[in-house]
């Protein structure tokens, strides 16, 4: 039998997945990432941890496997991170900045006047969350990055275009559409690298990566890892990966991805569709063809739950969130909102400071628990009705998948929320299957994406099992809630 390797480099884990030929899960290995946290608001990761996990995970996943039965590679990761590296020595300069990181909020202030033609070429918010500012920030604080940059001897990418660029041996220097559409530096419209901002942005094109489809060749993993050459085949950003794996390949299909952060992401087909309170994007590139998306993302789901766990010692497992919810017959006015790091779609504000409203002498730990799934699941609402709004799309099914969404109750509550049939795969590890079928995809073993779309397995649905009254009743004091918070913000 043959086999397919699937890297997902994520936020809180790494994990590396073999696949057989018929898209089962054979064997996974998955390392937590270290988060870094140096100063308010600045969020850090380790690239060399990251490296060094990656070929860990490898070489356990395989050392059983038959020689050369690893046919192709795809790879998976978060978004936005970035890195540079020297490209003589491959060595990175700084920590990667996270996606989460707010440190170039001042930055992107003293450029709102730009915020319209940022928009326009990109899809996207002038915000810290995305990779420009990021980049600019260590140009400008780091000054060996900064002169080997004027030699041309600096290499920028996100988290894939690192590791393709470890595992090749530094032959490729190459990323996929999805995370390039990410930086803030990519032109959607005309799928190239943008001169005008990177002029803005002040970053030379020659630390740059070559973009390419997400099932491109983008070069071989060195035989020092599995004892030989693999093609890595295919290359998406984890959202992207996840769409794929949920097989929405017809235009308005809508998945959500429940990890560190909730992120939904619409396929919108061969349109561009603009919004103001969302994000246009490349969903996926595919025998030269482009699908776009629209993308609502929510900054923290799974990382509130952690946070009731690690750091309130409210719980003492993430599973325990669910019980404590089922535990109350209704919220009893207590309403979380998880603006630690601000608040992502469809708000977009950079204030970071969490409120808990509506406490009260009775209030106990099942209150936090279940305001805190409750409030993931009212940020879910309100990006879908923009993306109605935004793309004139009658919605009736949400496909979900990520860690959150082994929670029965939490599902349930969004299946009344949403007024949608939630539907849960058997396997809701769907980042890592996605880019495993970007791989084959490259590799040729498929023809077409239609091939795919029996390889989806249902596993569980969700459809409305309380009086729409009631889910109303919530939302109004969600509504509440959320305006005194933001009026709160905005006065400061």
């Amino acid at each position: 039998m043959n086999y397919i390797l699937a890297i997902d480099q994520g936020t809180s884990s790494t994990r590396v997945i073999i696949f057989n030929s018929e898209g089962e899960q054979v064997d996974i290995r998955q390392y937590p990432v270290t988060q870094f946290y140096p100063k308010t608001g600045w969020v850090e990761h380790d690239p060399e941890e990251i490296w060094q996990q990656t070929q860990k995970a490898i070489k356990e996943v395989t050392e059983n496997l038959p020689a050369k039965s690893v046919l192709c590679c795809g790879i998976t990761n978060q978004r936005e991170t970035t890195v540079v590296w020297d490209k003589r020595s491959g060595q990175c300069l700084t920590p990667a900045i996270v996606w989460q990181d707010r440190r170039t909020e001042d930055f992107c202030s003293s450029i709102a006047n730009e915020k319209h033609s940022i928009r326009q070429k990109t899809g996207l918010l002038l915000d810290p969350y995305f990779s420009a500012t990021k980049l600019r920030w260590i140009l400008q604080h780091c000054p060996e990055a900064s002169n080997l940059a004027k030699k041309g001897l600096l290499a920028f990418g996100t988290i894939d275009s690192f590791l393709i660029w470890r595992l090749t041996g530094g032959k490729s220097h190459l990323t996929d559409v999805t995370n390039a559409s990410r930086t803030m530096l990519y032109n959607i419209r005309d799928e190239a690298w943008d001169e005008e901002l990177l002029q803005l942005f002040q970053v030379p094109p020659a630390v740059l990566p070559e973009v390419c489809s997400s099932d491109a060749h983008f070069g071989f993993i060195q035989k020092e890892i599995l004892g030989y050459e693999v093609a890595i085949t295919g290359v998406a950003g984890d959202q992207q990966s996840a769409l794929i794996g949920q097989c929405c390949f017809a235009e308005g299909m809508i998945k959500a991805t429940f990890g560190t952060g909730g992120f939904l992401l619409m396929n919108t087909g061969s349109r561009i569709v603009d919004s103001e309170h969302l994000l246009s994007t490349i969903a996926y590139n595919l025998k030269n063809q482009t699908v776009y998306g629209l993308e609502g993302s929510i900054y923290h789901a799974g990382t509130t739950i952690k946070w009731l766990r690690d750091e309130l010692k409210l719980i003492a497992t993430a599973d325990e969130s669910e019980e404590l919810a089922k535990s109350l017959s209704s919220n009893e006015g207590v309403y979380f909102i998880s603006s630690f790091t601000g608040l992502g779609a469809p708000y977009w504000t950079s204030k970071q400071s969490a409120n808990i409203v509506g406490l009260s002498r009775l209030s106990a730990r099942a209150h936090f628990a279940r305001a805190a799934l409750e409030g993931v699941c009212y940020q879910v609402r309100d990006v879908l009705q923009c993306m109605q709004h935004a793309s004139n799309i009658d919605m009736s099914l949400l496909r979900v998948d990520g860690g959150m969404s082994a929670n029965n109750w939490f599902l349930q509550f969004l299946a009344n929320q949403c007024d949608l049939l939630v539907q849960r795969p058997v396997n809701i590890e769907t980042t890592a299957y996605g880019t495993a079928i970007l791989a084959t995809l490259g590799l040729g073993v498929f023809a077409d994406l239609e091939q795919l779309k029996t390889m989806w397995q249902l596993g569980t649905e969700f459809r409305r099992n309380e009086e729409r009254q009631i889910s109303e009743r919530n939302y109004e004091g969600w509504q509440r809630a959320l305006k005194t918070v933001l009026e709160d913000i905005h006065s400061l």
